[in-house]
């Protein structure tokens, strides 16, 4: 059976904290699981698009093999312009949707209203429930 790996795309929610870090651990510690990161690196010099427009298309690009989005469900989340237009491109940009799996930062029990109403699936910091979204949601 050949080895199946998964193409992913964190939202910018991850780039700026530690927790992109933790995640891209929890992930490469997984048994049996493979992927490959997708995201946009904060030194990416996508960040540097001399518009908004342009930003929205290069990220579009960057989602465009990816199998599913992963989103912080911190509630700052509501507040992220950026994520919302992730969201978006995930939902309306492809003639496929793209997943979003939402994962909910460790030990919080709030979570952002906007992500969670447009998560196809809600997870919590947790390996299993992670990879186990991962491995049902993508297409």
């Amino acid at each position: 059976m050949p080895i199946k790996i998964y193409n992913i795309f964190l939202s910018h929610s991850w780039s700026y904290s530690y927790a992109y870090e933790r995640l891209m651990d929890l992930l490469e510690k997984a048994p049996y699981f493979y992927f490959k990161d997708y995201s946009v690196p904060k030194d990416d010099p996508i960040h540097n698009a001399p518009n908004s427009q342009a930003l929205y298309e290069a990220i579009k690009k960057q989602m465009a093999p990816c199998h599913v989005i992963l989103v912080m469900a911190g509630v700052y989340a509501t507040y992220s312009a950026w994520i919302k237009k992730e969201i978006k491109i995930a939902k309306t940009e492809f003639k496929t949707p793209k997943p979003v799996i939402a994962i909910k930062p460790w030990a919080q029990t709030r979570i952002s209203q906007f992500v969670a109403e447009n998560a196809d699936e809600i997870v919590g910091w947790n390996t299993n429930s992670i990879v186990s979204a991962i491995r049902r949601l993508a297409i």
